[in-house]
């Protein structure tokens, strides 16, 4: 096998274990042989820098720093959700959709709160990821997100996909993060959700990497061009891309 097939092949045994490990918490292989297998990369990928991917597993271990974000304007504008805050105002959203659709189905979720996000892939591969912003424009965020290690960085989908949701800080996350600043003598962060916002919008990506965010997809923005009629289906559809 030569290096360059050894490479790619690398790479995407490494993005397979990481979905298991961190989707499916399920994983086949030790923390030991993940290690040697993406030290295996990081040294044929030193050696071969014209075979460099910005999508390669090994750039979540190697961070970088920009000196600003870029404008996005994104395709389909980016929504907010609206809240309620008793049983009537619910009942009031189900007869307003039922006057509608009589026969409506309605799935339940859990909220996440979080900083929104929206994720494009072309031909199977990550392209970016962008921040609601004002809903029209946002800002290219990617190369933060891509340290979020249950970010699928390839799919098995070689046309268009967009999907939305939530980046967000675990609350195990938060307490190693404020433990951390207390011992530091720097302000506390005072909840999750300013801390996740204040890491994706950090210039630094090693600081995204050390605070250990996550993410949850709940919106397949495109799913209509897949044949996808329902939430559910839409749902089912991204887990099976490893979402």
């Amino acid at each position: 096998m030569t290096e360059e097939k050894r490479i790619e092949q690398l790479r995407k045994q490494l993005e397979k274990y990481a979905i298991e490990y961190y989707i499916n918490d399920a994983p086949s292989v030790s923390d030991q042989e993940y290690d040697r297998l993406m030290q295996e990369l990081i040294a044929l990928e030193e050696k071969h820098p014209e075979l460099y991917d910005p999508n390669s597993p090994s750039q979540r271990i190697i961070g970088s720093v920009l000196k600003g974000f870029e404008k996005v304007v994104h395709a389909q504008r980016m929504l907010s959700l609206s809240n309620v805050f008793n049983k009537e105002e619910i009942e009031e959203f189900v007869a307003r959709i039922q006057k509608q659709v009589p026969n409506a189905e309605f799935v339940v979720e859990c909220k996440y709160d979080g900083l929104a996000m929206s994720l494009l892939y072309e031909h199977g591969r990550f392209v970016r990821a962008v921040t609601r912003g004002d809903g029209s424009v946002g800002e290219d965020v990617s190369n933060n997100v891509k340290m979020i290690q249950s970010i699928p960085l390839y799919i098995e989908e070689k046309g268009p996909v967009e999907v939305r949701g939530e980046v967000y800080m675990p609350k195990k996350s938060f307490e190693l993060l404020n433990e951390l600043q207390e011992t530091l003598h720097l302000p506390l962060f005072a909840n999750p959700r300013n801390a996740a916002a204040g890491t994706i919008r950090n210039l630094d990506s090693n600081i995204a990497k050390k605070r250990k965010l996550d993410a949850y997809w709940y919106y397949f923005q495109n799913a209509m061009d897949y044949g996808i009629k329902s939430q559910q289906e839409s749902l089912e559809a991204m887990k099976q891309l490893g979402f």
